[in-house]
């Protein structure tokens, strides 16, 4: 290679390195400014509070100014003057001040944590009910991790920065106070102790510039940490089961050594920054006593009034404090702000119609239409599904690993929406009626069975809190679970551990069936329900099923042979297609591809159950 060709490489990767700098920044810069656009808007409703905050901040800034000025004259005019009287009447006037003082300082911090406190829970229940309505796709690809340090750590950023914008607004109507006395007294005084403050802006300026990437990446480093700790206590029994605690344990210094490095350095920006705010009032104080000292000497000035222009110059040591941390934490909280809207900006993908149709009774007649879908942009998963199930029929769809089978079940409650083609229940597209209507009309039992940590009757009536507890027997009955649950200390009242993970998985499975046939849905979805379940407890688990199928549209996601015989019909799926259709005995018959699947997921039960004897 050339020298030539190896310096325009350089050239060129130089300018690409340098467009992504560019490209980077423009993100930063777009992100933080809509992160301030999301605190104004959250700060707005309590608009009273901070007319009473500003307003108690005005007070408070008088009475500190008055100190100062009544301190000079019981100098100047009481104590030189030798007038006692006028030496009571102003500490009395001082006294009052003070009192004054004190107590607007109290109101306006109440009202500056008020307004706080009042912002960060708003913004949390916000970012909650969003999250609550993102579609699958979201969180099929979203870290908890992530998400809970937006809802904690992020959230706390943008609570320090407005409690500390009123707090640091009357700290500036103090400093103008200050500058305009001063300047009133001696113009040139007041230039050589307030002269450094350029200084301190442009200081400011490039402290900014510089810390605000360093916090960016100092939130992205915790919030890695939040996920590594939250999969570490969630995936506990996983990391006990394969003795990996010392490799996760690993894993969590690597990510605290990450949010170590970047927190210091983000705290040596600060460290280079806040000497300065603490060097300035010495030095307006070294000018003061130096200049003003020729100006005593030369009659033009009091004694009172440099000791006012040094009380002055001591109350600028709190406000430029406060300057410079609204500085550091402005910083922090936009882009806390700017991660937060990023979430709250994400279409919610799967919503309510403009104009819903009701959902009018009906047997629970479900059809697909030429349906297709695919999982973001990968290859489609269901090419042209035609699918029809009458009301009360029980039809089980059975496919190897990636065949659509349980897309199929995901597409009914709208959990995700067709490329194309439509899916219709009882008659109306699902994408037509409103969402709650829909998932009412729909009960579903999931493979990954999630109980709360609550008694089991909050966890039965989990989606109608006010269910009776007759209506909560009556769903527990028909799942198999009402006489283990008698016979407890506590009955239905009795508390479960976190995931339910006190309980066997067939009593799971039980009360997660109890828990999806509490509304009597018209349409019942069991994906995979027995597949995490002992085989020997399995009849229980097929028991129960075949009670609460009766009459009732079911969708079965199955590949054990003994649960996909509850169904009246079985689908095969393959490519995303249905290949056959027929009963169980027939496909067992007279389908190869059939016996196969069914062959293979016999196959690899048998090696589980070795496995774990």
């Amino acid at each position: 290679m050339t020298a030539e060709t190896t310096e325009t490489t350089e050239i060129i990767e130089t300018a690409a390195t340098k467009s992504e700098i560019d490209q980077r920044t423009e993100r930063d810069l777009a992100a933080r400014t809509a992160g301030w656009r999301l605190m104004v808007e959250a700060v707005r409703p309590q608009k009273w509070w901070i007319v009473v905050g500003v307003a108690s901040g005005f007070i408070w800034t008088l009475a500190r100014l008055a100190v100062p000025q009544l301190a000079a004259r019981a100098v100047d005019d009481g104590i030189r003057g030798d007038d006692l009287h006028l030496v009571l009447l102003l500490t009395l006037a001082m006294l009052a001040v003070g009192v004054v003082q004190a107590l607007t300082t109290g109101l306006r911090r109440y009202c500056a944590f008020r307004i706080a406190l009042r912002t960060e829970t708003d913004l949390r229940t916000r970012l909650f009910a969003h999250l609550q309505r993102l579609h699958f796709a979201f969180h099929d690809e979203a870290q908890t991790g992530q998400l809970m340090a937006r809802a904690n750590s992020d959230l706390q950023q943008i609570n320090t920065v407005v409690i500390l914008l009123p707090l640091t607004a009357a700290s500036m109507l103090t400093m103008i106070g200050v500058l305009i006395i001063m300047m009133m007294k001696s113009v040139v005084l007041a230039v050589l102790a307030l002269g450094l403050l350029p200084l301190l802006n442009r200081a400011a300026t490039r402290f900014s510039s510089r810390i605000t990437p360093a916090n960016l990446a100092l939130q992205e480093e915790l919030s890695g940490l939040s996920g590594v700790v939250e999969e570490s206590l969630s995936g506990i029994r996983i990391l006990k089961g394969f003795g990996a605690e010392r490799l996760q344990v690993k894993r969590l210094d690597d990510a605290a050594d990450g949010v170590l490095k970047q927190a210091l350095r983000a705290a040596k920006l600060r460290a280079g920054f806040m000497p300065l705010i603490d060097l300035l009032p010495t030095l307006s104080l070294v000018a003061i006593i130096w200049y003003g000292g020729h100006l005593v000497l030369d009659g033009q000035l009091e004694i009172g009034d440099i000791l006012a222009y040094n009380l002055y110059v001591l109350m600028l040591i709190w406000p430029l404090r406060m300057v410079g941390m609204l500085v550091a934490q402005s910083s922090r909280a936009s882009a806390a702000a700017g991660r937060i809207h990023e979430i709250l900006s994400t279409d919610v993908a799967v919503d309510d119609p403009p104009h819903p149709i009701p959902l009018s009774d009906g047997p629970g007649n479900l059809l697909f239409e030429g349906v297709s879908f695919g999982y973001g942009h990968g290859r489609l998963v269901l090419d042209g599904l035609n699918l029809s199930i009458a009301g009360g029929e029980a039809v089980a769809i059975v496919g190897a690993t990636g065949s659509g089978k349980t897309t199929v079940a995901r597409l009914v409650p709208r959990f995700y929406d067709a490329n194309s083609g439509r899916v219709l229940l009882d008659g109306v597209d699902v994408r037509d009626l409103r969402v709650s209507e829909l998932r009412d009309a729909v009960g579903i039992v999931f493979e990954d069975t999630f109980l709360f940590s609550d008694s089991i009757r909050r966890n039965i009536a989990f989606s109608d809190p006010g269910a009776s507890i007759e209506t909560i027997e009556r769903a527990a009955r028909l799942s198999g679970i009402h006489t283990f649950i008698q016979s407890l200390p506590q009955g239905y009242e009795t508390l479960i551990g976190e995931h339910g993970y006190s309980l066997s998985g067939g009593q799971r499975q039980r009360i997660a069936i109890a828990r999806a046939v509490l509304h009597d849905p018209r349409v019942l979805i069991l994906d995979d329900a027995t597949s995490a379940v002992d085989p020997s407890k399995e009849h229980e688990i097929r028991a129960a099923l075949a009670e609460v199928m009766e009459g009732r549209t079911t969708l079965i996601i199955a590949h054990r042979p003994a649960t996909i015989a509850l169904a009246d019909r079985v689908i095969l799926l393959d490519g995303g297609r249905c290949i056959a259709s027929g009963t169980h005995e027939e496909l067992l018959a007279s389908n190869e591809r059939y016996r196969e699947i069914l062959a293979r997921s016999d196959s690899t039960e048998s090696s589980s159950l070795e496995g774990s004897e």
